[in-house]
């Protein structure tokens, strides 16, 4: 499809809702002709579902399938009550496996087999083999069509399969060498295949250095794998080392989308994943047990501060210090976990000289916690004199620093070695920890010193 520069504008949404509204098909369809399906979809937002559907409708199914298959997940399962079994059927018929799969995890039990019923027989197969995997592993993510050849076929032979096999595969990047047992063997480019003599063997041509991943394997693995390696395509193999599918970079780029999402809602201290159109209730129960955390850490803190109700009652001064070693410690913590939670996507992160790294750490903690510390001491100096409160505030924000740094380096190392998403050591449960933390260096301080 040729694609046309599309500006969505005022102007041009009313224009079209005019047009939605007087039923005009005739300048919908001249509109979106030439539009890519990405931007229609967007345009698409901008309406109801049965407004929505009525532009689809006027659409060719191949690109109506595209837009639908393009929505996201929550927007699409509301979408299609709009539509019948038999035409979600049509829709589907269009996608691949994979995609397909998809939609139909989304839909009510029985409206799933009402379609499985109805799919082009290739289809069915395929899809139902899909649905026996969850959809956070590598068989669920993967896609049912490839290239594949047996190694005793020569390149002339190859070729003629690929003619036959592509009718049914959208894109291809490579060709996958399978036994009698369709047990992987290895891969061989298409370049490879158009250059070498036609009467050579496959078997002599592989590539028997590929790299695969099994069916169990967990989503976030996949990807990890796919961008160590840089692969455009992995395929995906079971228990006895059978091809039973491949996965593209293009469902991987939406897993790694959607574990950037979780982890960013992890990181502001959402438990699950919401979006503000969600009900008040889902909102409510997915923001309240971290702010939970934070009042208890905040009434800790009111606690530890009672402890020491007569240094701050000798000297009013101590009080005007606290925000500023909370802020400190908790924007240190932040910044070095976020940092380190980071470094964890590389699964080698640990192990490739954890001592080393976490030296550096420190030394960049030293660093900072001096230069804060001093730019403390120099305000507080110009402000309040020559103080001894100058040099106990200056040394614990000092102090304050390093271990903070310490804590937001080690919380997520330590998460994560134990399965735990480390992105929670980026949110309230490291500033609520470095709140106390900084509390109790800054009054240990004044009690040792003052």
């Amino acid at each position: 499809m040729k694609h046309v520069e599309f500006e969505l504008n005022k102007e041009f949404r009313d224009r079209f809702q005019q047009a939605l509204d007087a039923r005009d098909s005739e300048f919908i369809r001249s509109t979106l002709e030439e539009v890519n399906p990405a931007d229609i979809t967007a345009l698409l937002y901008e309406f109801n579902g049965e407004e929505s559907k009525y532009v689809l409708d006027i659409l060719p199914i191949e690109v109506r399938s595209k837009i639908i298959n393009d929505l996201d997940s929550d927007t699409r399962k509301n979408f299609l009550t709009n539509y019948s079994a038999a035409e979600i059927t049509e829709v589907v018929n269009q996608l691949d496996s994979d995609d397909a799969a998809d939609i139909l995890n989304e839909l009510p039990i029985k409206t799933s087999e009402e379609i499985i019923a109805g799919l082009d027989p290739d289809l069915k197969s395929q899809v139902i083999d899909l649905l026996r995997y969850d959809e956070n592993v590598a068989g669920g993510l993967m896609a049912k069509e490839l290239i594949k050849a047996r190694a005793d076929w020569n390149v002339v032979q190859c070729v003629e399969e690929i003619r036959k096999q592509a009718e049914n595969v959208s894109k291809f990047y490579t060709v996958y060498v399978v036994d009698d047992a369709d047990r992987l063997l290895g891969k061989v480019s298409l370049q490879k295949l158009i250059l070498t003599d036609p009467r050579t063997t496959v078997k002599e041509i592989l590539d028997d250095d590929v790299v695969s991943v099994e069916t169990y394997l967990e989503d976030r693995e996949v990807a990890e794998i796919m961008s160590k390696y840089d692969l455009e395509s992995v395929p995906v193999v079971n228990v006895h080392g059978q091809l039973v599918g491949r996965i593209t970079i293009d469902d991987v780029v939406d897993v790694i989308t959607e574990q950037a999402e979780e982890d960013r809602q992890l990181m502001s201290g959402i438990t699950e994943d919401v979006e503000e159109d969600d009900s008040v209730w889902r909102n409510t129960r997915a923001r309240l047990p971290w702010l939970l955390i934070g009042i208890l850490g905040g009434l800790i803190s009111a606690r530890f501060m009672g402890f020491f109700e007569r240094e701050i009652a000798q000297i009013t001064a101590i009080a005007f210090f606290v925000p500023l070693i909370q802020a400190t410690g908790g924007n240190v913590g932040i910044q070095t976990s976020s940092l380190v939670v980071q470094s964890l996507v590389n699964p080698g992160f640990v192990d490739e000289g954890l001592w080393k790294r976490l030296l550096k750490v420190f030394s960049v903690a030293l660093l900072n916690g001096f230069f804060l510390g001093l730019i403390v001491f120099g305000v507080n100096w110009l402000v309040f004199g020559n103080n001894p409160l100058n040099l106990v505030v200056s040394l614990a924000l000092f102090f304050v620093v390093v271990f903070a740094s310490f804590i937001g380096t080690i919380t997520p190392i330590v998460l994560n070695r134990f399965g735990f998403n480390p992105a929670l050591a980026s949110g309230p449960f490291i500033t609520t920890t470095n709140d106390l933390l900084g509390l109790g260096v800054y009054f240990l301080t004044i009690h040792l010193l003052l």
